[in-house]
């Protein structure tokens, strides 16, 4: 399990990427959720010993992550948002490589280690291939290959499927599911859809603080009664800004399709829907920005 208690970091610049982030983290996929800046890169990094907090405490079971981050290593796995390799080195040469640097020093269980990795993220077939051929899927197995060295008993996957095909996407979130039943696996993103279709667990994090956490059924059932849709002309999606709080809207037939947040019926042609987990982030992206005003005129 991992706990962060009144985690907070605070740039040379003055910038405050975290604010009192407390998380209590089991086993499994947990889906950490936020928009592009919101802090989840700095996070990962911060539980993964490549920065030190201004405040808070870290622990992975026993260990005191920010007292002993080299015991922390010794079981972390890590696939960054950008990770650099060799480009022409082959996938099996870098990987045995990476198994030496990851202390494996047997030449007989890198080779073992080596071979079973290369197989289960499927790229057996290609092990002798520069890795600079490799698709962006191939390059993101890759990455959760050497990030699983060593048996890692804590994993952190940041922004992994961003910009691969579906094809590619699935097979890689398909592999993580497979990863993560037995250890804890952290997956940052900002793809809603990675979260609902991998993790009984998540949090939202909007500008450094952790602003929903729960299961995913459960945050779509609280939503309940919330959310509204209307079929509207794209020429009428300003009005309906004025009066209503949109989270989000789409095209579908050259009309547009819009969703407000509402404790009450709105009335005006609106329905209730059963919302999913897409509505409840959009929602509490709403809620954010319905408090910075507040938060700003209160300093």
């Amino acid at each position: 399990m991992l706990e962060l208690n009144g985690v907070t970091h605070v740039y040379g610049n003055g910038t405050r990427a975290l604010n009192n982030v407390s998380l209590t983290i089991p086993n499994g996929m947990f889906g950490l959720l936020g928009p592009n800046g919101a802090g989840k890169s700095t996070l990962m990094r911060t539980v993964a010993t490549l920065q030190t907090p201004s405040e808070g405490t870290i622990k992975f079971g026993d260990i005191d992550v920010l007292a002993t981050p080299e015991k922390l290593r010794e079981t972390l796995g890590y696939l960054p948002q950008d990770f650099g390799v060799y480009p022409r080195v082959s996938a099996y040469d870098m990987l045995d490589h990476m198994a030496v640097l990851k202390g494996v020093a047997s030449s007989s269980e890198r080779k073992d280690t080596v071979e079973t990795l290369l197989a289960q993220t499927n790229l057996w077939d290609v092990r002798k291939k520069a890795i600079a051929g490799f698709s962006g899927g191939m390059r993101q197995r890759f990455g959760i290959a050497q990030a699983l060295i060593g048996n890692p008993q804590l994993i952190i996957v940041d922004e992994p499927t961003a910009g691969l095909d579906p094809e590619e996407r699935n097979r890689f979130l398909n592999l993580l599911a497979e990863i993560g039943e037995n250890v804890v696996v952290i997956l940052s993103t900002h793809i809603v859809e990675d979260v609902s279709d991998l993790c009984p667990n998540m949090a939202v994090i909007v500008q450094g603080e952790i602003k929903l956490e729960g299961a995913p059924k459960d945050l779509i059932e609280r939503a309940r009664g919330t959310v509204w849709a209307k079929t509207i002309d794209r020429s009428d999606l300003a009005k309906v800004r004025e009066q209503y709080e949109v989270i989000s809207t789409r095209l579908f037939a050259g009309r547009t399709i819009v969703h407000i947040l509402s404790n009450n019926d709105p009335g005006d042609g609106f329905s209730s829907i059963d919302g999913g987990l897409e509505d409840v982030y959009f929602s509490t992206l709403a809620h954010s920005r319905r408090d910075v005003p507040a938060a700003s005129a209160a300093a």
